[in-house]
């Protein structure tokens, strides 16, 4: 990155990989809407954001089901308040919906919501939040997808276990203002047999691309492509952890909300 686009350190002490080659990372983007970009950051920053991720989450669980409103968001405590019973219950509905190619289930920590609404003081994420919104990064984000702006960068951590899922459906966004989706994965030593492969869909419903999860790679692409995250396998040897969201093009950034 030799002009210092996203090399320098933010004061939260994340950056990202100041040897990435904007130009040819953008030529990818723009013949194929899609880039996979190996070590996006330096090998400390992704080995801390590894441990966050893995062991200092405070996880909920994330399903969707249209009879309530869309998502439906549970803590831990109150999916084990329900029971065995009522649980196989839950997990058999979301399965039935799934078969009709409506839903998903995985766990979460909403990045954005829980930054403005004050959750878990100091937790690391918040860090990641707000290093996501840096001129460095937003200036990284709109020069591969080769976009007029970037104001914002969406963001949710998430974690799928084995049998957790996304099936197929497109990132329009509510405005229109989606211009690219993003997936920072952290998951070590994966394999594809695990499934949780970020497919692509084709209009005959043929699978086009699949990428297997990687460790410290930025995925950017164009969120109208349908795709998908296949069932993460029971053999799977560990969660497939990311961050995940939109770079959009709304009126104003975030750090002015907060």
């Amino acid at each position: 990155m030799g002009d210092g686009v996203g090399a320098a350190v933010s004061a939260l002490g994340l950056r990202l990989n100041p040897d990435l080659d904007v130009e040819a990372l953008a030529a990818a983007y723009a013949r194929d809407s899609f880039v996979r970009i190996e070590n996006i950051f330096p090998s400390d920053v992704a080995e801390r954001l590894y441990e966050v991720l893995s062991r200092r989450t405070p996880w909920r669980f994330v399903y969707a089901d249209p009879a309530r409103g869309g998502a439906v968001v549970m803590t831990e405590a109150e999916l084990a308040a329900l029971g065995p019973q009522r649980q196989a219950a839950l997990q058999q509905a979301i399965l039935t919906r799934a078969r009709g190619n409506v839903g998903y289930a995985y766990c979460a920590y909403p990045m954005i919501h829980a930054l403005l609404q004050g959750w878990d003081p100091g937790h690391p994420l918040h860090q990641v939040t707000e290093f996501l919104q840096t001129p460095a990064f937003r200036e990284f984000g709109r020069r591969v997808i080769g976009c007029p702006r970037v104001t914002k960068v969406d963001a949710q951590a998430t974690l799928f276990r084995p049998g957790q899922f996304l099936t197929r459906h497109q990132d329009v966004g509510e405005r229109q203002e989606r211009r690219a989706a993003y997936t920072l994965s952290f998951s070590r030593g994966w394999q594809p047999d695990w499934g949780g492969l970020l497919a692509f869909i084709s209009d005959d419903l043929n699978v086009d691309r699949a990428w297997t999860p990687g460790f410290n790679v930025l995925t950017l692409f164009d969120g109208l492509r349908t795709h998908a995250v296949t069932c993460v396998s029971p053999f799977a040897g560990d969660g497939r952890y990311s961050i995940v969201g939109w770079l959009r093009d709304d009126p104003a950034p975030l750090r002015q909300a907060v």
